[in-house]
């Protein structure tokens, strides 16, 4: 990207297909920078099997963001368990497994540590008590920056049962330019969120996929999980539908999760052309169907997820 940013054209070559290339060369299985690029510029000029790199836009900062939000809840839970364990040791019991910055202090306050150990150990207690206060008030400051960033994008997926500001900014940051994938099929590949087809037979069964972008397969599995629970969502109503089917809760989940992929993915694809919007032509709704076959607007998809 640094070098993208500089003005260079930088294209992309599939890992799959240099892999190819670099095993049928002289140098066999080996992996090196000179035969990594010889077989990235060997698929590029003789097959055109590249993309080109689109310089950063403001899908990156949310992918910057997210992730340090995701660092900084990482590190309080770290310094949580700590505290945890220092004050195994010194309050009979321990302390609540819900622990706040507050709580803590309080219950510090009222030890009277008797010897040189526990005095030590009171001591790395009120450390730690400040440094999750400090962390605590960095993940103020980055919801705050989430928040704006989500307000700035007017972006449709806070309108989707169980997608709060942290998996809108998660689904963003991680998906990138929706329009780089042709379909909804091919952003539920890359989720991972696409069933594979195990079929033998008579018998058609698909199983769970364990490939695809993780991070962005947990923040969608967090909304089918969410919208399950709630009794008069979509995902519920569409769920206990599968669930008449004869489906398992397995099953029934995996295909709440490929719908909402869909879903999800016709969202961001209408707010990224909402601010590329030609001022002659066809309609938006029709350029969009234009550039993207299998992309189609129904009246209530804002409002609900499609049947």
């Amino acid at each position: 990207m640094i070098i993208r940013a500089r003005g260079e054209t930088v294209v992309d070559v599939r890992t799959t297909a240099t892999a190819r290339v670099r095993e049928l060369s002289r140098g066999g299985r080996r992996k090196n920078d000179v035969l990594d690029a010889s077989a990235a510029a060997s698929v590029a000029a003789a097959h055109g099997d590249s993309a080109l790199v689109a310089p950063e836009d403001e899908t990156a900062v949310f992918a910057l963001l997210e992730e340090r939000r995701a660092n900084l809840a990482a590190h309080r839970v770290r310094l949580v368990n700590q505290l945890h364990a220092l004050l195994r040791d010194l309050v009979p019991g321990g302390a609540r497994p819900a622990l706040t910055a507050q709580a803590a202090a309080a219950l510090l306050r009222g030890l009277r540590p008797v010897s040189t150990a526990e005095r030590c150990r009171k001591e790395l207690a009120r450390e730690l008590v400040r440094e999750i206060r400090a962390v605590d008030a960095r993940l103020v400051q980055i919801a705050e920056r989430l928040t704006e960033a989500l307000r700035v994008r007017g972006t449709r997926l806070l309108q989707v049962q169980g997608i709060g500001p942290v998996l809108a900014v998660r689904l963003i940051g991680r998906t990138g330019h929706a329009s780089r994938f042709p379909s909804a099929a091919a952003f539920a590949s890359y989720a991972g969120v696409a069933p594979i087809e195990v079929s033998s037979g008579d018998r058609v069964r698909h199983r769970l996929s364990r490939s695809g972008d993780r991070q962005l397969n947990c923040a969608l599995h967090l909304v089918a999980v969410t919208q399950v629970r709630m009794p008069l969502s979509i995902g519920r109503c569409y769920y206990d539908r599968k669930i008449a089917e004869g489906k398992t809760h397995k099953e029934a989940m995996r295909c709440l999760k490929r719908r909402i992929s869909s879903h999800v993915w016709r969202l961001m694809l209408l707010d990224e052309r909402r601010g590329e919007e030609p001022t002659s032509g066809p309609s938006p709704i029709a350029w969009q169907t234009q550039r993207h076959p299998g992309f189609h607007l129904e009246a209530p998809l804002l409002e609900r997820m499609e049947p």
